[in-house]
């Protein structure tokens, strides 16, 4: 009897499944629901920065507004791709496809890994250290990650192969681990190194606790992403990237951009001082 109920619960769980996947319907409901989500996060960005700009116009663009605005040019631009993820399937040529579906997670990473930029750059300020390469190598970084992505979607258009599709999810799983890595590196770091601040210290709590949850919130994410590109690259069930699959978008777009980016900006919403202060103190302290 147990066995017969678990079968009959299996297969309702997989007609379920193939249910809202391959009906139109719901694969519009799904995609329309995080269209609207990434507006919303967008829009949180964009008012965001408007504040920033606002309360400090004098220091130009500084790291804060320049995270902001990544925040809401990602968050906007897969807004758009996902209201019109059906129109997005069919385009031609293929490599404007690629364009409007993968473009959007590089300038994901470039956008969280600025975070990482300045908290190495606070952590280096700190300890005395340079931190005159540091952004010379972001930018070297992220010059070859994007080089090696469109060539990959250049040959890829030229002459579809299945096994460069699959080196570019592998190789994207990288660039994620990678990201993972260097915020567990430089959030664990400067998360240590404000533990051993004086108690006394102001917004030290505060700080200590913004960077902790940021370094766990931006780790997970990442690599799960990773994960997830890795599991895509040998099973066609993990693609992100087809229109039957609205369920498993929804939930993995869900933990790894939608979430992730707006508790990071709920985190860092407080606005920096107007007072004139040390780039340090600006950084640690307020």
């Amino acid at each position: 009897m147990a066995r017969f109920l678990l079968l009959h619960l299996h297969s309702t769980a997989e007609d379920w499944w193939y249910t809202l996947n391959e009906s139109k319907a719901w694969q519009n409901r799904f995609y329309y629901s995080l269209s609207g989500a990434y507006l919303l996060v967008a829009l949180v960005a964009l008012i965001q920065l408007i504040r920033i700009e606002i309360r400090v116009p004098e220091y130009g663009w500084t790291t804060q507004k320049v995270f902001h605005l990544l925040n809401f040019l990602v968050n906007g631009v897969r807004a758009v791709v996902f209201f019109f993820r059906r129109q997005v399937q069919f385009l031609e040529p293929r490599i404007l496809q690629s364009l409007l579906l993968d473009l959007p997670g590089l300038l994901f990473f470039t956008t969280y890994t600025l975070l990482v930029l300045f908290w190495a750059e606070i952590y280096h300020q700190a300890r005395s250290l340079p931190t005159d390469n540091l952004r010379p190598t972001f930018v070297v970084i992220n010059t070859i990650i994007y080089t090696i992505q469109i060539l990959v979607w250049l040959i890829v258009w030229w002459k579809p192969l299945g096994l460069l599709e699959s080196f570019s999810k592998i190789f994207f799983a990288g660039v994620s681990l990678g990201a993972a890595i260097g915020f567990l590196l430089y959030g664990g770091r400067l998360f240590l190194m404000l533990q051993r601040f004086p108690i006394e210290s102001k917004g030290r709590r505060k700080k200590l606790r913004e960077v902790g949850l940021v370094t766990a919130i931006c780790f997970t994410c990442f690599t799960i992403r990773s994960g997830i590109m890795a599991w895509a690259a040998f099973d066609k069930r993990g693609d992100l990237d087809v229109l039957d699959h609205p369920v498993l978008d929804t939930v993995v777009y869900l933990l790894v951009e939608i979430l992730p980016s707006a508790l990071v900006l709920y985190i860092l919403r407080k606005l920096p001082p107007n007072r004139p202060v040390s780039s340090l103190q600006r950084h640690i302290i307020s």
